[in-house]
């Protein structure tokens, strides 16, 4: 039992990991890439779904994004999600085809992006934190019940505040490294 407990932590740190690396991919440096609209929300049937799930993205020049809408009724809804996404980008349409300029990032904008980081970082932090929270609860109550030693406790709760602190290095790591990208002229 306690392995699996582990193992089900792990797992549940790593989606927290990839979620922020996801974030991050949004986030952009510059250069034009399709995961930077892939996050985007879109308000279409009366609800909201990713942009990925109305049209295809393109990078077809370094510059330059675009998105071929493939219901002609939403080319409007997507315009205004990718106008209002907070990514300074702003597209223009021509049929179902949606063409987004990627433009040069002020020294401003670069700042604005790196704190838009730190922020997808904060929230990486918190899951995994709460992931451990979680962990540590289920062992105090196996130990509570008689499932475990107190020796297994202690050596599991060092377990996991390891793998914890492990995976906010990670986290941290990514930071970093995203930093830089933006950052980079």
């Amino acid at each position: 039992m306690p392995n699996t407990l582990l193992e089900d932590i792990k797992r549940r740190m790593t989606a927290s990991l990839d979620a922020a690396h996801k974030d991050f991919s949004g986030l952009r440096t510059g250069r034009a890439a399709p995961s930077l609209l892939e996050a985007i929300v879109v308000d279409a049937y009366g609800g909201k779904m990713p942009l990925s799930q109305v049209g295809n993205i393109n990078a077809p020049e370094p510059r330059a994004l675009s998105v071929q809408v493939w219901d002609a009724s939403l080319v409007s809804h997507v315009e205004k999600a990718i106008r209002e996404a907070g990514l300074g980008l702003n597209p223009s349409s021509a049929g179902q085809v949606i063409r987004v300029p990627v433009p040069e990032l002020s020294e401003e904008r670069r700042k604005e992006m790196v704190k838009v980081a730190g922020k997808y970082a904060e929230a990486g932090r918190v899951a995994i934190r709460g992931v451990r929270r979680d962990g540590m609860d289920k062992i105090k109550l196996m130990e509570k019940d008689g499932h475990i030693s107190e020796d297994d406790l202690h050596r599991l709760s060092d377990d996991i505040q390891k793998m914890t602190d492990d995976f906010i290095k990670k986290l941290d790591e990514a930071l970093v490294h995203k930093e830089k990208e933006i950052l980079q002229v």
